[in-house]
């Protein structure tokens, strides 16, 4: 699914054509995306409030309203976020769940295939309690070592799940902690509370590097995912485990292990340079 690199892009694109923007109308399409709001209630919140703010926290599009509400869109697998200049195909409406029209005629647009992501919509107060439960943001500068490992502290899980969880680390998913564990040479199955100083120091500037380069392409598109102009990211071409089980790995051409053992999705790792 989309992951940190993937949404601050979508973000990043969409952010300057709908700020400052009212919506005039509003159609929902299908109803199984939304979470902790009514149809009826989100459709009257939307007409008419205008759009102050989209910005990205964790795995999510954040959209905050002048009536100081949040509607905040997590695409997941399938999903994708663009503003239409002109009229949509058919088959562009045909996977339409939301579809904003702005007072300017332009559409805002969120589109899921298979309906695998969420809409929420919080005032203050829930917003608070909502991002609260997510762990820093690991291109901010207060994302240091030391913030790193005490997020960490105390968990005897396999670091690749524990870097994966969002309560203690924002915005991190598969492919990225596949790819930081190999930039940090530390094998994914170690357990959390096993590593060193220096492994922690390693790991932290792997996830950092790893997340900018990526975000530097626009992301990875290996099927679904789209930026906010509707474009594939690029990062996919630089991927070095994620995806190439069985394959040989770029620095010393052992053949790499792929395994699900580990939180049941897909591993990938050199037995020899992650030992």
């Amino acid at each position: 699914m989309p992951e940190l690199p993937e949404v601050e892009t979508i973000v990043r694109e969409i952010a300057p054509r709908l700020e400052g923007c009212r919506i005039a109308e509003v159609q929902l399409k299908k109803t199984d995306v939304l979470r902790e709001v009514s149809k009826r209630r989100l459709i009257s919140m939307l007409r008419g409030n205008t759009v102050e703010q989209v910005y990205r926290r964790a795995k999510h599009a954040v959209f905050r309203l002048s009536s100081g509400d949040r509607m905040i869109i997590q695409p997941r697998m399938t999903g994708s976020v663009i503003v239409y200049d002109r009229r949509l195909t058919p088959d562009e409406l045909k996977y339409a769940v939301l579809i904003c029209t702005l007072s300017d005629g332009r559409k805002f647009v969120y589109r899921d295939v298979r309906r695998l992501g969420t809409i929420w919509l919080l005032d203050e107060e829930g917003w608070i309690a909502y991002t609260g439960r997510i762990g820093p943001e690991p291109l901010e500068e207060t994302f240091t070592p030391f913030v790193f490992a005490q997020r960490l502290k105390g968990t005897r899980t396999a670091v690749k799940k524990a870097i994966m969880d969002q309560r203690r680390l924002a915005g991190v998913g598969n492919i990225y902690a596949n790819e930081a564990l190999f930039d940090a040479r530390l094998n994914p199955a170690k357990s959390t509370d096993k590593l060193s100083l220096e492994e922690f120091a390693r790991l932290h500037a792997a996830i950092v590097d790893v997340l900018q380069r990526a975000l530097a392409s626009s992301g990875t598109t290996l099927r679904d995912y789209r930026t906010g102009t509707g474009e594939r990211g690029r990062f996919q071409f630089e991927l070095r485990v994620y995806g190439r089980g069985g394959e040989k790995c770029r620095n010393c051409g052992r053949k790499l292990v792929m395994t699900h053992k580990i939180d049941l999705r897909q591993t990938v790792f050199c037995g020899r340079c992650q030992r």
